[in-house]
């Protein structure tokens, strides 16, 4: 039974991968850690001259961002893709790599939180487990993303395991004592470090688990709380004072300051108190007999009623106490959503092993294995639509590998807002000369035909001036009409423009993926990731509409979102 175990909870780390090759790309909000990521494997750490050399290959000092971020995930994820960069032939396929690494931590968390599932719960518990972690959508897509929030995801699991391995083995005060001090250490830790916010959480469990008893102020609180902060602020006090060239650094606590006391997250919009519980949570959860049937059925069983809530109302709590801030967006709460999918997983456990007593155990069991299914149909239809929202990725990519260079000059290229925003990242440029301390990097030779420098500027005054533009050979534009000087249109990167149910006999409105132009004609359907996946749907349209949904269909609409641009002076007598 062991090891059929294991076929299930491979599902988590074999969909997370799904999931990252699928969309390879990145937005900016994970930038801060994939570029500091970048700077480290390819510039190294320096020895000596430090500001000087920090300030001249550093992405960080060119864009600090509102508030500083913490170096220590990247340097340890940098640390541990390290060893398999030799593998790897371009930097582009090391962006991959990196994030592999992250998603397979993640991976191996969610495994071991799962395994002291079954060991609290019973076989059952922990396969049912692994299917309903493998089917949901937001946790296989963002594992391998380098947000704080899918660091700080590694230690909070972790975290819930050893709440969980309380039930797990023979109990005794001490040893309890013990895996409640380690899940409030790693917490601690990672509130220090990644994000402020799960300082909430370890004070709801913290309260939930005094209120009842289970430890004391100075057997568990005091030297958890005091280990903890000890320990994460040696970490991110050290290494980002250096990174940032500033002393003392708390980046987390920067920020914390800076958008809950202050109050500028705010400025990113507000949100009802109870969107976490409505709109957040069902939405990660994906599957509602999850929050519907079966976490009510783990709760109100007697059997199991006092390990769940043990679970519940700790999370929960941190829900709550958190929907008084006003901004609000799911990653905030990510942290509760595996320990309510092993609550859910004791409650579909409970109606599975039941399902030869009587027939409504039956129809019950037969719908949740329905429900599994459609979960993972739903996912991997989200998979592909949001695949679709990242053009900055696709038009670096084209431009690099789909338009043809004289390999003799060098070449400038400016990227717009839109472009910088949407996967446009360094791992994906290609620049001049040696930039690489690493020898496995080296034997790859990864610096050739690297004559490319960039601007992403958005100086106004620069951007109004016909001399900034005429030093650039291409341009990345949402809109080619604000680029000043002579310029074709050499490439047209299409993305996501939402989705429309089609009824029987209605037709589609015609704007997926449909040239605009002669020149875009011969452009718009490049293989590129983002059509192979639209013109996928459309085949699949083809397949299914007519003959399985009766004429009904979901249209994924497309228009363009980024021109590549081509200086015609700067390229006479080229072809397009």
């Amino acid at each position: 039974m062991a090891q059929l175990n294991w076929v299930f909870y491979s599902l988590i780390p074999i969909f997370i991968l799904y999931h990252l090759f699928v969309s390879p790309y990145t937005k900016v909000e994970e930038s801060f850690n994939l570029q500091a990521i970048h700077d480290i494997l390819i510039h190294g750490i320096p020895s000596e001259n430090y500001d000087q050399f920090l300030t001249a290959n550093y992405d960080h000092i060119s864009f600090p961002g509102s508030v500083p971020r913490t170096f220590a995930g990247a340097l340890v994820l940098s640390g541990l893709s390290r060893p398999w960069v030799w593998l790897f032939s371009s930097t582009s396929q090391l962006q991959l790599l990196v994030r592999a690494v992250l998603g397979l931590s993640n991976a191996a968390a969610l495994i071991a939180f799962g395994r002291s599932v079954e060991k609290a719960f019973g076989s059952s518990a922990g396969i049912w487990y692994a299917l309903l972690q493998a089917s949901q959508f937001h946790i296989n897509y963002y594992a391998s993303r380098t947000l704080p929030n899918m660091f700080a995801l590694i230690f909070s699991n972790l975290a819930l395991r050893s709440f969980l391995n309380v039930y797990a083995t023979a109990w005794t005060r001490a040893k309890a004592s013990k895996n409640y001090r380690l899940s409030l250490y790693l917490l601690t830790i990672a509130g220090v470090v990644f994000r402020s916010e799960l300082a909430l959480l370890v004070a709801t469990i913290t309260l939930y688990l005094f209120a009842t008893r289970r430890i004391s102020i100075t057997g568990v609180i005091i030297p958890a709380g005091l280990g903890g902060l000890v320990i994460g602020l040696l970490c991110t006090v050290s290494i980002d004072s250096f990174f940032w060239q500033s002393f003392p650094l708390w980046p987390e606590w920067t920020a914390f300051y800076y958008n809950t006391i202050q109050g500028h997250s705010a400025d990113w919009g507000v949100s009802p108190w109870k969107f976490y519980f409505l709109e957040a949570i069902p939405r990660l959860m994906i599957n509602p007999l999850t929050y519907l049937l079966c976490i009510p059925v783990a709760v109100l069983n007697p059997v199991t009623a006092t390990r769940c809530r043990d679970l519940l109302i700790p999370l929960l709590s941190f829900v709550s106490l958190y929907s008084f801030l006003p901004h609000k967006e799911w990653r905030f709460i990510i942290y509760v959503i595996p320990g309510l999918t092993a609550v859910a997983a004791v409650g579909a456990s409970w109606i599975w092993t039941r399902r030869a007593k009587s027939i409504i155990y039956s129809i019950l069991s037969l719908a949740l294995v329905g429900s599994v299914l459609a979960s993972f149909a739903t996912s991997t239809a989200i998979l592909a639509i949001s695949s679709l929202n990242y053009p900055g990725g696709a038009a670096i990519e084209y431009l690099h590998n789909r338009i043809h260079h004289d390999q003799d000059r060098h070449h400038q290229a400016y990227f717009d807002n839109l472009a910088c925003q949407t996967g446009v990242t360094r791992f994906l440029e290609s620049h001049d000369g040696p930039q690489t301390v690493l020898d496995t990097l080296e034997v790859h030779d990864f610096t050739n035909s690297r004559a490319w420098t960039y601007s992403k500027t958005e100086d106004p005054d620069l951007l109004l001036d016909p001399l900034f533009w005429s030093e650039f050979d291409y341009v990345l534009a949402e809109r080619p009409e604000k680029v000043i000087g002579s310029w074709s249109v050499v490439g047209v990167i299409y993305g996501y423009n939402g989705v429309r149910v089609l009824k029987p006999g209605e037709k589609s409105s015609g704007n997926q993926i449909e040239p605009v132009d002669m020149v875009e004609r011969k452009t718009a359907m490049s293989e590129d990731i983002t059509s192979k996946i639209a013109k996928s749907w459309k085949n699949l349209e083809g397949m299914l509409r007519e003959t399985a949904l009766r004429g009904w269909w979901i249209e994924v609409k497309m228009e363009p979102k980024i021109r590549i641009l081509k200086n015609n002076l700067r390229h006479r007598g080229e072809k397009l």
